[in-house]
């Protein structure tokens, strides 16, 4: 039986203009990034509870605590606290409380390769708070009640699934030095802590952190432009960008410090060219 325990990324949203778009992410890791949209209409309570996680910052500065390179990556359980000081050590997450699985919630997804799902404690049902892993391979037996009663699927990768490859080829460290990227056991919470480099010293260099922000963009038609609105990252830069074709070719609309409220901003080009638009924070 295997079981995903309850034990940081830049986020960009992209938009089509005449469309009232949904939440997409992107994670933000050292190999790339990956953009992924989330389930909101399906799993309002587990969407809500990752964005409530992500508002609060309380994945600021969190890593991957877990690498199964034939499973999951999983995180959203641990960060550095005093991250870049000399007193800098690994903490939990501070959670909200424990959320009603909702993996019979609207369509169900199952836990397919590049989706990402709850984790919680095994055999109970309603235990998923801060943490989330992304799915390796096909894991059908998480969607089985047997195998720890339902994962909830609320999301899936829409670009950068070669960043989930990267994690397939981590190898399990056994002291030598012809790793590339290692597995090393450290002990629970850590007995699959993935390291970049061949060595096995856990270090703010080598631990694999993932930056993780939201923002959920609107488009308009309003008097012959469009509106552009978004939830804002406070004392943040928050880039709105278009492009016209794919693979996009991203232009600055409008650079602007965020205040943590909803921004509205208009394009007022006449160009008949249909436009894709996204919002960027710098980190």
């Amino acid at each position: 039986m295997r079981c995903i325990p309850a034990l940081i990324a830049s986020f960009c949203l992209l938009a089509l203009a005449n469309t009232h778009a949904g939440i997409l992410a992107q994670f933000r890791t050292v190999f790339g990034d990956m953009d992924v949209e989330l389930f909101e209409k399906d799993k309002p309570i587990t969407v809500s509870n990752f964005i409530a996680y992500v508002q609060s910052g309380r994945y600021r500065d969190s890593f991957i605590h877990r690498c199964n390179p034939t499973f999951v990556i999983q995180g959203g359980g641990f960060y550095v606290a005093g991250r870049g000081t000399p007193n800098a050590y690994a903490a939990v997450v501070p959670i909200f409380g424990n959320i009603k699985n909702e993996y019979g919630s609207g369509n169900v997804y199952s836990n397919r390769y590049g989706t990402v799902a709850m984790a919680q404690q095994a055999g109970n049902t309603n235990s998923g708070n801060s943490q989330w892993f992304f799915n390796l391979a096909d894991n059908f037996d998480l969607d089985n009640h047997t195998f720890g009663n339902y994962f909830t699927v609320f999301g899936h990768v829409v670009g950068g699934t070669n960043i989930l490859n990267v994690f397939r080829g981590f190898t399990t460290s056994h002291g030598g030095t012809a790793e590339t990227n290692t597995i090393v056991d450290y002990g629970a919470p850590f007995s699959e802590l993935p390291l970049l480099g061949p060595g096995t010293n856990a270090t703010e260099s080598t631990i694999i952190y993932v930056d993780i922000s939201l923002l959920n963009v609107q488009v308009q038609n309003i008097s012959n432009s469009r509106e552009i609105s978004w939830n804002s990252v406070a004392g943040r830069t928050n880039r709105v960008e278009f492009t016209t074709s794919m693979p996009p070719v991203w232009n600055v609309l409008v650079a602007t410090n965020g205040n943590g409220n909803t921004i509205k901003i208009r394009d007022t080009s006449t160009s008949p060219d249909r436009r894709f638009y996204r919002v960027t924070v710098d980190y």
